[in-house]
């Protein structure tokens, strides 16, 4: 009877560890690498826009977000310039849920944190509803900034060509970002926040 409970137990204790090792994992739908408005008319019609509605960014627009922001396009290369493809730079996404970091080869969101990152994010009002902010990190003072400026323009414009808004922001917080994630305050580069427009 005690060896039934205790395999009975473990099995449970299995179940468990593997329904929470799921929850911290999102694993996204396959990126849209077709589509959108020609370029020209997206570059015509980027902007930013400091106004967020609740609105929930679904998961293929996500997945299609951290694509153009840092996914990879074609033989092991990112979307994005890397200088002598050194690959310095790590995107988080804030979402109402989490902290999450994006593993491009994988195409998942790994659970990176549940700490409330409003008190170091929404330091400006229109902040209080944006769905989405992707923080860019990175440990390579002279790379990883260019990098985060390509990523944010490629955001910018698939933006535009979704009719989303966004911000990139630099009045954040750090040392409390960094803190929550457990990085050093000069890796947090910037942030964009992005989100759909009041209807």
């Amino acid at each position: 009877m005690i060896k039934k409970m205790l395999s009975a137990l473990a099995v449970f204790c299995c179940l468990s560890a593997a329904a929470e090792a799921q929850e911290n994992v999102k694993k996204l739908p396959a990126p849209q690498t077709t589509g959108g408005i020609p370029l020209l008319e997206a570059i015509h019609n980027r902007k930013t826009t400091r106004e967020f509605s609740a609105e929930k960014i679904d998961e293929q627009t996500l997945s299609d977000i951290l694509y153009a922001a840092w996914g990879i396009s074609h033989d092991g290369k990112r979307t994005i310039p890397t200088s002598q493809n050194k690959q310095n730079l790590a995107v988080y996404a804030v979402l109402p849920d989490g902290i999450w970091l994006y593993d491009a080869e994988a195409n998942r969101l790994t659970l990176a944190g549940r700490a409330d990152l409003k008190p170091f994010l929404n330091t400006q009002d229109f902040m209080n509803d944006a769905p989405l902010t992707l923080i860019f990190m990175g440990s390579d003072a002279k790379n990883s900034p260019m990098q985060a400026g390509a990523a944010f323009q490629n955001v910018g414009l698939y933006a535009a060509s979704r009719g989303l808004n966004n911000v990139v922001r630099g009045w954040i917080d750090r040392d409390g970002i960094a803190k929550a994630l457990n990085l050093k305050p000069e890796e947090v580069i910037i942030t964009q926040t992005i989100g759909w427009p009041y209807k």
